[in-house]
């Protein structure tokens, strides 16, 4: 511990750069796509709804499209704010799909912070073997509690492709 520091002091600091870390370190970057403003905020950035893609990192071809809600404000602008658990999710093919490797049956796929330090929205993929398709799911949780709050979707894969699996 760095002399003179109180120890909560220090364990709150090191909470902080633990975050920082680890929201720097998702799965797949997103792309803004677009944004529309909600709510005026007199100081600090509107609230808005934003629209973010995905390439999955390991099926190319799969974009997702994820929409939520992100808080404006001073808090907003500052990072300090919590985003609503709201999501909406669309994934499609943009183009041919591959599969370099096996998938497993099920696998976070993305994952971006919207809180400081608790809250994450997630992307989960899940194989649908019996028919051929790839289920996108986007959900957001917390270290304490997450929401049941959810949204799916799916890719068919064209019927001469087999999805390969780990086993």
């Amino acid at each position: 511990m760095l002399s003179g520091m109180k120890p909560l002091t220090f364990l709150l600091a090191a909470c902080a750069a633990a975050a920082a870390a680890v929201s720097f370190m998702s799965l797949s970057h997103a792309e803004q796509i677009g944004a529309v403003d909600t709510v005026f905020k007199f100081i600090g950035p509107d609230h808005k709804i934003v629209v973010d893609a995905y390439d999955d990192p390991k099926v190319p071809g799969v974009t997702c499209y994820v929409s939520r809600a992100k808080t404006g404000g001073i808090k907003g602008g500052l990072g300090l704010a919590e985003d609503r658990s709201e999501a909406s999710i669309a994934c499609l093919a943009t183009g041919a799909i591959q599969f370099p490797a096996a998938l497993k049956q099920q696998e976070e796929v993305f994952t971006e912070r919207t809180s400081l330090l608790f809250k994450r929205l997630r992307v989960v993929r899940m194989v649908d073997a019996k028919r051929n398709a790839l289920v996108y799911m986007t959900y957001s949780d917390r270290v304490i509690e997450g929401s049941p709050q959810n949204s799916v979707t799916a890719v068919a894969v064209p019927q001469g492709t087999a999805i390969p699996l780990k086993q």
